[in-house]
C-alpha cells in the first residue's frame, strides 16, 4: 500500500468516513438477495455472497483488531479458518472451491459478526492513530475489490436458474446513435507511469517508473456489441488464425462462439445481465470476453491490444468519471459523441498485452499483508479502466487489475491499438 502523508488528523476522519461509506455499500448491495442468494458458489473462481461479507470482515479482524485490540475477542475463533482466503501467513484456510458447502454460520450470523466488527472498528478508529487509519483504508479498499466480485459472482450463479432472476429490476435498453471509431495518436519517447503523490494505492501500482513507448494510436472507444457480431458473423471463433494457439485450444474445448451469458432468439442475441435477459445492446461496449477473444478480436480487426504502459500514459491528465457501481446501471452503456478518448473508465474492463509483473524495485510488504498482490504475479494479463460493477472511489489512472487469460466472468472487454 502507498499512501501520501496527510495530517493524521485528516487521515483518521478520511479513514473514518471512508470506512462508514464502505461498509453501509455492502450492506445496500445485498439488501434485496434473499438468503438463498446468498450461499450459491458456481464454480471455484466465484465466492457465495455470504463469504465475501465475512471474508471482507475477517480482514479487519486479523489485520487490525487482532494487532491493535488488547483483549479483542471474535464472536467465534473458527472463523479466522472458515473466511481466511489465501493468506498462508495468516493460517489454515478452508478450501476455495467448497465455500459453497458453509451452510453454517447462517446469513443472520454472518450479519451480526459484521456488526461485531463494524463496532470494534469505530471504537478504534474514533482514537485517530494514523497507523490504524492507515491499514483502515487498506481494508476499505479490498473490501471495495470484494463488491465488485460479490456482483459478478452472484450473477455467474444465477446464471444458471432457468428463471433468469435479475439482482436489480430490469430497465430498458439504453439507446444511442452509433458512435464511430477514430484513432487517438500518442508520441513515442520516455514517459513515467505507477502510482505517485497523494492518496491511496496498492503496493503492485508502484513504484512509479519510466517506459519507453514508440508511437502508437488508441481507439476513441472500447470495442461494441455491435463490433464483436461483425465478429462472430465471419466465423471469427472458428477461424484459428486470429487465434493464439493456446487460446484458439481453449475456445474450442470449451465451445466458445460468443461472449459468457450471450444466445441467440429468433435471430437476435440476447444478454442475462444484473437487469435480467435483454437484447444486446449494439452500441455499448463488448462485456464478458476473455484476454484469448480479445487478442482474437483485435487481430481481426487489424489491430492489437494496447500494453499497460500505452493505456496509462493515454488515460494521465483525464477525468476519472463514467458508468461505475455508483451509477447504479450494473451494466455496460452506449458511449456519447465526442472528441478524443470516450469510456476510458467505467462501463468495461480493458485487457491490455501486458503480463502481470512487478514494476522495476518492486518489495512486497513483510508479513501475511504482503501476500495481497505480490504471489499472484505470475501467468496473468493486466486489464485497465474500471466496469459498471467498480466502485468509482477505487479507481486510480495506475490501478492494476489482473486476472487469467482464459477468464469470461467479469466485466472485461478491450480497446484496439496500434503503432504510430
Amino acid at each position: 500500500m502507498q499512501t501520501a502523508n496527510p495530517k493524521p488528523a485528516d487521515l483518521a476522519d478520511d479513514a473514518q468516513a471512508l470506512f462508514r461509506a464502505t461498509r453501509a455499500r455492502s450492506r445496500e448491495l445485498v439488501a434485496d438477495l434473499a438468503p438463498e442468494d446468498m450461499v450459491m458458489q458456481s464454480m471455484e473462481d466465484a465466492s457465495p455472497t455470504k463469504w465475501h461479507l465475512a471474508h471482507t470482515s475477517w480482514f479487519f479482524e486479523q489485520f487490525i483488531l487482532r494487532e491493535r485490540v488488547p483483549g479483542y475477542a471474535s464472536p467465534d475463533d473458527r472463523f479466522a479458518f472458515l473466511f481466511n482466503s489465501y493468506y498462508v501467513q495468516a493460517g489454515p484456510r478452508h478450501a476455495r472451491s467448497q465455500r459453497g458447502l458453509i451452510t453454517r454460520p447462517t446469513v443472520a450470523e454472518v450479519m451480526a459478526y459484521r456488526a461485531h466488527v463494524e463496532a470494534a472498528m469505530e471504537r478504534l478508529l474514533d482514537e485517530g492513530d494514523p497507523e490504524v487509519a492507515e491499514l483502515a483504508t487498506l481494508g476499505c479498499h479490498h473490501e471495495m475489490q470484494h463488491q465488485e466480485l460479490l456482483l459478478t459472482d452472484l450473477l455467474h450463479a444465477l446464471s444458471f436458474n432457468p428463471l433468469m432472476p435479475a439482482i436489480r429490476p430490469p430497465e430498458p435498453r439504453a439507446l444511442s446513435d452509433d458512435q464511430p471509431l477514430d484513432w487517438i495518436n500518442f508520441d513515442g519517447g520516455i514517459r513515467e507511469i505507477g502510482h505517485a503523490g497523494p492518496g491511496f494505492a496498492y503496493d503492485c501500482e508502484g513504484p512509479r517508473h519510466e517506459v519507453l513507448l514508440r508511437p502508437y494510436a488508441l481507439a476513441s472507444r472500447p470495442a461494441t456489441n455491435a463490433d464483436w457480431i461483425a465478429f462472430i458473423e465471419d466465423g471469427g471463433y472458428a477461424d484459428a488464425r486470429h487465434w493464439l494457439m493456446e487460446g484458439f485450444a481453449k475456445a474450442q474445448a470449451e465451445g466458445w462462439d460468443a461472449p459468457l451469458y450471450w444466445w441467440k432468439q429468433d435471430d437476435e442475441w440476447w444478454s442475462f445481465t444484473a437487469r435480467g435477459p435483454q437484447p444486446v445492446n449494439p452500441h455499448a461496449p463488448v462485456v464478458h470476453v476473455s484476454f484469448y477473444e480479445a487478442e482474437a478480436f483485435a487481430r481481426w480487426a487489424g489491430a492489437r491490444l494496447p500494453s499497460e504502459a500505452e493505456w496509462e500514459v493515454a488515460a494521465q491528465g483525464s477525468e476519472i468519471a463514467g458508468n461505475f457501481m455508483d451509477e447504479g446501471a450494473l451494466r455496460p452503456l452506449p458511449g456519447q459523441a465526442g472528441a478524443g478518448l470516450q469510456q476510458m473508465h467505467g462501463d468495461v474492463w480493458e485487457w491490455t498485452r501486458s503480463s502481470f509483473d512487478p514494476y522495476p524495485g518492486f518489495r512486497p510488504p513483510e508479513g501475511a499483508i504482503g501476500e495481497y498482490n505480490g504471489k499472484f504475479m505470475v501467468n496473468q494479463y493486466v486489464l485497465r479502466g474500471g466496469s459498471c460493477a467498480t466502485p468509482r472511489a477505487q479507481m486510480r489512472h495506475s490501478y492494476r487489475n489482473f486476472f487469467h487469460p482464459d477468464r469470461r466472468w467479469q466485466m472485461s472487454g478491450l480497446r484496439l491499438a496500434k503503432d504510430g
